[in-house]
């Protein structure tokens, strides 16, 4: 059965760097060739804003790096639409990051599994895995 997955911010950064942070559950669901993998635009927003602040080194300029991992790893491009800005205001208030508050949205508009550690996320009212 094919699973839609949502990369959270620092799984796909995981991902990137091949990092012992990521569990076995979680490498196996992102390595399913059944399943479909996407890496969301507010994830891009963060690590292009975090990378320009200093608080996150790449080897290479954002740009170049995201689209490099992306292609390296089968990761599809989910841009931020309309309707999942609209569930915002239906979230409750669990904290206050928007980035991960969007990345929710998008998974409930458009029915997703995070794969994601962050036990804040797991408190929404979407799937997660981990």
């Amino acid at each position: 059965m094919m699973n839609v997955l949502l990369l959270d911010t620092c799984t796909f950064l995981w991902i990137a760097a091949n990092a012992p942070e990521l569990t076995a559950n979680a490498r196996a669901f992102f390595s399913d060739p059944d399943n479909k993998v996407f890496l969301s635009t507010v994830s891009v927003w963060e690590i292009a804003v975090k990378h320009a602040l200093g608080k996150l080194p790449l080897p290479d300029t954002p740009a170049i790096f995201v689209r490099e991992q992306r292609e390296q790893h089968h990761i599809d491009s989910l841009a931020l639409d309309e309707g999942s800005t609209l569930q915002l205001h239906k979230l409750p208030k669990i904290h206050r990051d928007p980035f991960d508050r969007m990345l929710v949205c998008q998974a409930i508009e458009h029915d997703l599994i995070i794969l994601t550690p962050d036990p804040m996320i797991k408190q929404y009212p979407v799937k997660t895995i981990w």
